[in-house]
């Protein structure tokens, strides 16, 4: 039986379609709905799916701050329908404008010791180019079996950051996906070697200690900055053509997480 998937949209979302195509060719079953149609459910509005994906966007054109209002509605109308997903096995992904609603929510990182907030990039300017990232949560079962992955940033308010008094060990322990420096080549053409720390545009919103991504205490919930559905297919990545050999792979870097979290859904 496929995994059940909805992928939740708004006004403003514009990956909906790119991430639901990621789950589909992973092996799910994908409902996209709008999130008012789900408010209209009655009792638990999330109890036929197994996963939840909030993609990217600019949801309400960010009028109040990137992924604020939806914030607000998963926060207000549905997190304890996700909170009852999570409870039961199931898993939770925000991609870029999909993350940064999660931390609005209080979703991410998920536990009252630790507060997290995504600011305007340090640049002060929209950044979109590629970018090299270390897995730093591999327990997780989303990032299961990666070490590194390039994938596309799109975002002008991307930058991680955290309360003054926060843990560094607090953070690290949260922490998903780290930016790296590449050493040996650039990121989504060849090469997958990278060093910390990464300055800018290899950090390119000046996240805290690099980090690109989050996930909750249990691991089933992951928020990052990067885009995997947009690196699904091994056409996706500018450099493709130059890929041959041990090089060249049946699919983009981004594919693995929607694979593992299929493969997880299973059992």
């Amino acid at each position: 039986m496929k995994p059940r998937v909805l992928v939740l949209r708004a006004a403003g979302s514009n990956c909906d379609h790119e991430t639901a195509y990621a789950f589909e060719q992973a092996g799910a079953e994908v409902t996209q709905l709008h999130v008012n149609r789900v408010l209209e459910r009655e009792g638990d509005a999330l109890a036929e799916f197994d996963a939840l994906a909030v993609p990217g966007g600019f949801t309400y054109g960010d009028d109040l701050g990137a992924g604020q209002i939806l914030g607000l509605v998963l926060e207000r109308r549905l997190k304890p329908s996700i909170e009852a997903l999570v409870a039961r096995g199931g898993l939770v992904l925000g991609i870029c404008n999909g993350f940064q609603a999660l931390v609005r929510a209080g979703l991410l990182p998920g536990t009252p010791a630790l507060q997290a907030s995504l600011a305007p990039n340090a640049s002060g300017r929209f950044e979109c180019h590629w970018t090299r990232l270390e897995v730093t949560a591999p327990s997780s079962p989303w990032l299961r079996g990666i070490e590194t992955l390039d994938l596309p940033i799109a975002h002008a308010e991307g930058r991680l950051v955290f309360a003054a008094d926060a843990d560094p060990e607090a953070i690290q322990a949260l922490a998903a996906l780290r930016y790296l420096k590449p050493t040996d080549g650039d990121p989504g053409v060849a090469g997958s070697a990278g060093s910390s720390p990464a300055d800018y545009p290899a950090n390119p919103a000046g996240s805290t200690a690099d980090l690109a991504g989050l996930v909750d205490p249990t691991g089933q919930i992951l928020g990052l900055m990067p885009h995997p559905e947009r690196n699904v297919e091994p056409y996706h990545a500018p450099g493709w053509t130059r890929r041959t050999g041990a090089g060249a792979s049946e699919s983009g870097a981004g594919r693995q997480l929607f694979t593992n979290a299929v493969e997880t859904l299973r059992g």
